[in-house]
């Protein structure tokens, strides 16, 4: 017997038109094929062209319609359209439910995944000759301060084991950051301006499988995050590159939600000159008082502060700091309805 209570209530129903048209979308064997494998992967339309082994308009095409259903999310990345299985709305968990009745077995389906794990395999390739090509310089620069596990286990401690609905990295570079604390995260998204890092990145979270991590191109300065969605903001080594820290500061925080916490990890102040020259830092570290400021003036409390400072025996000379400041909001001073969902 149908209960009409529960379909008003629960909001992972769709409304019979919105049904309809996400069952005849799917019901086609190319689109239930590219279903399969943006359940699996984020993929380009010339990566699903090779993969497929069909022209780029026919791919297009089942691609429209996807979208148009709402099965699929295309996102736009520069010159690039990348295209997933629905994160959000009720048609996502449709496709979900409809694909785990699809037995992987079938020989067309097998060659398939077959093939995109060629593709996989090609990212991790590309990403680890860009790691390659850049290993003197970025060992250079690591050089410098406390090794990174002594920096990831700080990080580690500040955030604590509790349960995160949205973590959001700015600035993500290659990713490792969203390696490390997605695991904890229903949803977690990784913000950078290089198109060629998030290639990087995007190749380590294939590479561990991150199957909740989306990578958006954007700029720290305009985020492609809604307001008052993320529960944890992260910005590793990052501030020292921008022109106005301060407007930074207030675009992460407006993206936090009541009680979210932003945890920054930067230099503490130094006078290596070579670091502008060689490696286009803009600012040498950051004293504590500066930072606690820009927190305050972007409407957050700071909560800790930390200085990881060298060992000799490590041959480094930069000490690194670590600030959380937390949003002063609580869960009720703001509508419920905004809650976890990015652009």
């Amino acid at each position: 017997m149908f209960h009409l209570e529960r379909a008003v209530n629960d909001p992972d129903l769709l409304e019979f038109d919105a049904a309809l048209a996400a069952l005849n979308a799917a019901a086609e064997e190319t689109r239930l094929r590219l279903l399969l494998l943006l359940a699996e992967s984020e993929l380009t339309v010339s990566e699903i062209v090779a993969i497929l082994g069909q022209s780029q308009p026919r791919v297009s095409r089942h691609l429209k319609l996807l979208v148009e259903a709402a099965l699929v999310e295309r996102r736009r990345e520069g010159a690039w359209a990348f295209f997933r299985l629905a994160q959000s709305g009720s048609a996502g968990p449709l496709a979900r439910k409809l694909l785990g009745s699809v037995d992987p077995r079938d020989p067309i389906l097998a060659a398939d995944a077959a093939r995109l794990a060629e593709t996989r395999a090609a990212r991790a390739e590309s990403a680890a000759r860009y790691f390659a090509e850049h290993a003197d310089e970025w060992d250079d620069i690591r050089s410098m301060y406390v090794p990174e596990s002594r920096v990831e286990t700080a990080i580690m401690e500040a955030v604590g084991e509790g349960h995160i609905r949205q973590l959001v990295d700015l600035g993500a570079g290659a990713g490792r950051m969203l390696e490390l604390l997605a695991p904890q995260a229903d949803r977690a998204v990784g913000v950078d301006l290089s198109s060629a890092m998030l290639a990087v990145a995007r190749g380590r979270m294939e590479e561990v499988r991150a199957r909740n991590v989306q990578l958006r191109q954007g700029d720290l300065y305009a985020l492609p995050v809604t307001r008052d969605s993320c529960d944890l903001a992260v910005m590793h080594q990052v501030l020292h590159y921008l022109e106005d820290p301060a407007r930074a500061l207030k675009e992460a925080a407006r993206i936090l939600s009541p009680g979210g916490r932003l945890v920054i990890v930067d230099f503490a102040p130094h006078n290596d000159e070579s670091l502008r020259t060689e490696h286009a830092h803009r600012r040498l570290g950051f004293s504590h008082e500066e930072i606690s400021d820009l927190v305050g003036r972007a409407g957050l409390e700071m909560i800790s502060h930390r200085d990881l400072e060298p060992d000799a025996r490590e041959g480094a000379k930069l000490t690194v700091s670590l600030w959380v400041a937390r949003d002063p909001r609580i869960v009720t001073d703001i509508v419920s309805s905004k809650a976890v969902e990015t652009v």
